[in-house]
C-alpha cells in the first residue's frame, strides 16, 4: 500500500492546527508530518518532513503566508501550498497575491465559531490536499496515495482505488452535426487546479485573439472580481469578472462571478453576458455544463470548447452538445492536470476533440482562433 500524502500544517492558532490535523488524520490516504506555527518555522521543517503537501494561515507573527510565500518562491520550494484563512473572504486582493506567488488553491475558514464550523469545509480541504499532494508526488516519482474522492458527501468514505471494478469501455464518440464553421466564441470549463492553469494559459494567449472568450472556474463569491483583475494584469486581453449585459466581443475575457451561472444570448446589437441564479447544476454555480450548453445553443458549429483540470464531471455533458453541433473542443490531457476529473469525463463520453497538454493550451487556443477566424 502507498504511504499516504504528508501534510505541513502551518496556523499560529493551536487549536487551528490540532482541528486541522484531525481532519487529516481522519482522512484515508492522508497523513500529519509535522506541524508550525508561522511561516519562519515552517521553512525550517520542510527539509527534515520532506511534506507533499502544505495547508498555511495567512496572518501570522514573525513571517505570515504571504512572506513564506515569497521565501518558498525565493528557495525555489516546490511543495504545493493550499491557503486555508479567515481573512481571505475579506481581503481577496491578498488571496490572489498569494495565487501569484505560487500557492496551489485556497479555502476560506468559517466566518463562524471555528471549533464548531470548521466540519463545512473539511471535505473540501481533504480533497484538495489529496489532489495537489499526489500530484507533487507523482511529479516527484514517488507513488501517489490509493485514495481518491469525488464528492463532499464520500468525505468519510472514500473509494479505495485498488479495490474499485475496472470501467467499461467508452461508447463511440458521438457524431458532429456538420463540419466546423468559423469559431465566434471560446468557451473554457475549469475547477481545481485552475486559478494557477488559468494564469498559466491567459499569460501566453495571443494579444490579436480574433474571438471574446468566456470561462467559468469554480470560485467561490466575493472572490472572482479580484480574480479576473489579476488575470487581467498578466493577460494581453482584458480580463473581468462578468456583469449582466456585458458585450462579448473580440480581445475580451469575462469571468463567471461567484455563485452565478453564466450563460451567452445573442441580441439584435450582438452577443451578452446573462447571469442566472438558477440552482446549481453539478452541485456547481457557476456551471461549466450551464455555460457550454447556452454556447451550443446560440452558436452551433462556430464555438470552440475548452475543459480543464477539475474534479467530478461538470462540462463534460454539454461539451458534447458543442461537439455534437460541429464545434471544435479541446481537453486538457492527464499529465498535465492536477485532477483530471472533468476533462477525464468529457473524453470517456466522446466529447473531446484534441487532447492539449497544459503547456501547450494558449498556442492551441490560439492556434484554432485564427485558423478558423471568423
Amino acid at each position: 500500500m502507498p504511504d499516504p500524502v504528508s501534510v505541513l500544517v502551518v496556523d499560529d492558532s493551536a487549536l487551528m492546527r490540532n482541528l486541522v490535523s484531525k481532519i487529516i488524520e481522519a482522512t484515508p490516504g492522508l497523513k500529519v508530518a509535522d506541524k508550525a506555527m508561522n511561516g519562519l518555522f515552517a521553512l525550517q521543517k520542510i527539509p527534515k518532513c520532506d511534506p507533499d503537501v502544505i495547508v498555511l494561515d495567512i496572518e501570522m507573527p514573525e513571517m505570515n503566508g504571504i512572506e513564506f510565500l515569497k521565501e518558498r518562491k525565493r528557495l525555489g520550494i516546490e511543495v504545493p501550498v493550499i491557503i486555508l484563512s479567515s481573512v481571505a473572504k475579506e481581503g481577496a486582493a491578498v488571496t490572489m497575491e498569494a495565487l501569484a506567488l505560487g500557492a496551489a488553491d485556497f479555502i476560506t475558514k468559517p466566518s463562524g465559531s471555528v471549533s464548531s464550523d470548521i466540519h463545512t469545509v473539511a471535505a473540501e480541504l481533504a480533497r484538495l490536499l489529496l489532489a495537489f499532494g499526489a500530484d507533487y508526488r507523482k511529479r516527484k516519482g514517488k507513488t501517489p496515495p490509493a485514495y481518491e474522492f469525488e464528492a463532499p458527501e464520500r468525505f468519510f468514505e472514500p473509494a479505495p482505488l485498488l479495490e474499485r471494478k475496472v470501467r467499461e469501455a467508452p461508447p463511440p464518440p458521438p457524431k458532429s452535426a456538420r463540419q466546423p464553421g468559423p469559431i465566434e466564441i471560446i468557451a473554457i470549463g475549469i475547477s481545481t487546479g485552475g486559478p494557477n492553469a488559468l494564469r498559466e494559459v491567459f499569460a501566453r494567449i495571443d494579444a490579436d485573439l480574433p474571438q471574446p472568450v468566456v470561462v467559468v472556474q469554480h470560485m467561490p463569491p466575493g472572490f472572482t472580481e479580484e480574480f479576473a483583475r489579476s488575470l487581467d494584469r498578466i493577460c494581453p486581453l482584458e480580463v473581468k469578472e462578468a456583469a449582466e449585459g456585458d458585450l462579448l466581443k473580440p480581445g475580451r475575457v469575462l469571468i463567471a462571478p461567484g455563485d452565478k451561472h453564466l450563460e451567452v444570448e445573442k441580441r439584435p446589437l450582438g452577443a451578452v453576458a446573462h447571469l442566472s441564479d438558477a440552482p446549481p447544476v453539478n452541485g456547481h454555480r457557476p456551471s461549466a455544463d450551464v455555460l457550454f450548453a447556452s454556447v451550443a445553443k446560440a452558436y452551433g458549429n462556430r464555438a470552440l470548447g475548452v475543459i480543464m483540470t477539475g474534479m467530478g464531471r461538470d462540462g463534460a455533458r454539454e461539451l458534447g452538445s458543442i461537439y455534437r453541433e460541429g464545434g471544435i473542443t479541446l481537453g486538457q490531457d492527464e499529465a498535465s492536470s492536477i485532477v483530471y476529473g472533468m476533462p477525464k469525463a468529457a473524453f470517456e463520453l466522446g466529447h473531446v476533440t484534441e487532447q492539449v497538454s497544459l503547456a501547450e493550451m494558449a498556442g492551441a487556443i490560439s492556434r484554432l482562433a485564427k485558423q478558423y477566424r471568423p
